[in-house]
């Protein structure tokens, strides 16, 4: 069965989903992105063929390839599947690399930049012109064993985004559940949100009650910011 919704606002992601429930739990609740994770060594990882399966399931929804450093060669199996609308990109991709994926594929890239202080978030300066979209995640302590690029469950100082000015499409990552989505929305300003950690009931597993219960929290939020 093909789903499809209205968009929201803010914009919601619900990243890393790997079965057909989980993806429909994401499109029925209102997520506005979907995202599949496209790195080897994520408990969350699918494959183009996965992918393809869980993507035609989908209308009116962003479908987004998560990738790191990935080659030209993975990029082309993944945009082949014909089910991906945008590239996120959550390794050391720099500028240049990023216009090479939009000229490639043809397809708007998100750069995802990992943020501990405040020099992090100036990083983002350089993807002016280059990213269609940014998104600011938590970084991993270089100590922490087992790190991921990205979907370590882990928060940063939502502070630091204070006097950001971005004249781009962005969404603040890490660590967000619906318990504190609602402050993080609050405190900054956020125009849209990705979640994937704070979802499952354990690494890789996504939960449809965790889910429905960020985007009600979001949608809540929304509601009483807009009064």
């Amino acid at each position: 069965m093909t789903r499809s919704r209205k968009t929201t606002q803010p914009l919601v992601k619900i990243c890393g989903l790997n079965t057909l429930t989980v993806v429909d739990a994401a499109v029925d609740a209102g997520a506005d992105m979907i995202g599949f994770m496209f790195y080897a060594r994520s408990r969350r990882a699918v494959t183009p063929d996965l992918a393809q399966a869980l993507g035609e399931e989908v209308t009116g929804v962003t479908r987004v390839a998560i990738v790191v450093d990935a080659t030209d060669a993975e990029i082309d199996a993944i945009t082949a599947t014909g089910v991906i609308d945008m590239i996120q990109v959550h390794g050391k991709e720099d500028p240049a690399r990023v216009a090479e994926l939009k000229a490639r594929t043809g397809l708007p890239v998100m750069k995802a930049l990992r943020v501990a202080t405040k020099e992090d978030i100036r990083e983002a300066e350089a993807f002016f012109g280059a990213a269609d979209h940014l998104l600011f995640d938590a970084k991993a302590p270089k100590d922490m064993k087992g790190a991921l690029p990205g979907g370590n469950g882990l928060t940063f100082d939502w502070t630091l985004l204070d006097g950001l000015k971005i004249d781009m499409p962005w969404m603040l990552s890490g660590g967000l559940t619906a318990d504190n989505v609602a402050e993080a929305i609050r405190l900054t300003g956020a125009p849209g949100v990705d979640t994937s950690s704070g979802v499952e009931d354990k690494p890789g597993v996504k939960s449809p009650e965790r889910i429905r219960a960020f985007l009600a929290a979001v949608k809540q939020t929304h509601l009483e910011t807009a009064t």
